[in-house]
């Protein structure tokens, strides 16, 4: 696909943004984190196909392991010593939560179908970043964020309930099927929508990825050796998906800190507002699944809602300068 603009960036990472940091363009931090948008969309279907592999922790874990490579490779390895305190202990803590929630709630679907569901929960975080934003007092919005929302969390509801005639029973009967995902799911839409804030206010100019990387591989093979989960087995298919995973992840995530560091959050959040559309379309191709129309309803309310979240916070429009006084002749 022509993605020009994002495969320049693809290689950013590689000479830690010094380059493109020397840039005239206020706006290339921006774009590049946006960039991160395309780069996760093909990579929540091959979640799903490595867990099926490997199990639900022990293809997290491989995953994991991989991508912190890869980032150390590209941005280096930062001391703990390099990252202000708060944002180590904080933005660490919401990074492992978010990704160990995600992996593991795809991982535990019992189907794939429901797996696509989890992953429409997980991009209520575009909307609940620019609500965030408005909350803390980072953006200014006006009364459309609720409707906003709202919006949103209808579409999330059309996407669990499926194509049957939708009710409360309905809904709960689905949601206990398998909680504990939909429950990480959504905890994992709700940490990465405050850890993009976090970085923001606190994350200081060094790029952190590569280390909190590395401690979510650490957890998640702590879970998985203290775990009855079953031993892993040699895959060739398996071990290259999780190859092009990590690439991919790795590269998203340092495109993604530094234009929370350096761009602007708000408008990176424009961007995400698509990422449910390219990720259904990838996910639907990679794991053979035809979406209903329930479905389709559903991620079109939920960019609706989030498109509606970037109309509410947008900037008053500049008034035109008066006129000058017309010139008086004698």
């Amino acid at each position: 696909m022509p993605f020009n603009r994002p495969a320049l960036v693809v290689v950013a990472p590689m000479y830690g943004f010094r380059a493109l940091r020397a840039s005239a363009s206020p706006h290339l931090p921006t774009l590049i984190g946006a960039s991160a948008v395309l780069l996760w969309s093909p990579t929540l279907g091959m979640l799903r196909t490595i867990s099926e592999i490997f199990g639900a922790t022990g293809g997290a874990a491989l995953i994991f392991t991989a991508a912190a490579f890869f980032s150390a490779l590209m941005l280096g390895m930062p001391r703990p010593s390099q990252l202000p305190r708060r944002y180590l202990l904080l933005g660490g803590a919401l990074f492992i939560g978010t990704e160990a929630s995600l992996s593991l709630s795809i991982g535990l679907a019992h189907h794939r179908g429901q797996a696509l569901e989890l992953v429409m929960i997980n991009y209520l975080w575009p909307c609940l970043t620019v609500l965030l934003t408005v909350l803390t007092r980072m953006q200014r919005g006006n009364w459309l964020l609720l409707p906003a929302t709202v919006l949103c969390l209808l579409g999330v509801v059309m996407v669990v309930t499926g194509e049957g005639a939708w009710s409360p029973a309905v809904l709960w009967g689905n949601l206990r099927s398998n909680p504990l995902a939909y429950a990480l799911a959504l905890g994992a839409a709700c940490m990465w929508a405050t850890y993009s804030l976090v970085t923001k206010r606190i994350g200081g100019t060094r790029n952190a990825v590569p280390l909190f990387m590395a401690a979510t591989a650490v957890v998640l093979w702590l879970k998985y050796l203290l775990g009855d989960a079953p031993p892993l087995h040699l895959h060739w298919g398996g071990l290259a998906q999780v190859a092009v995973f990590g690439l991919l992840t790795a590269t998203a995530y340092g495109c993604w800190n530094h234009g929370l560091q350096h761009g602007n959050v708000t408008s990176m959040a424009i961007f995400s507002y698509f990422a449910p559309v390219l990720s259904v379309l990838w996910s639907s191709l990679w794991l053979s699944l035809q979406p209903g129309m329930g479905f389709v309803r559903g991620v079109a309310c939920v960019t609706a809602g989030s498109l509606l979240c970037w109309w509410a916070t947008r900037p008053p429009r500049a008034l035109p300068p008066p006129a000058p006084p017309a010139a008086h002749t004698a």
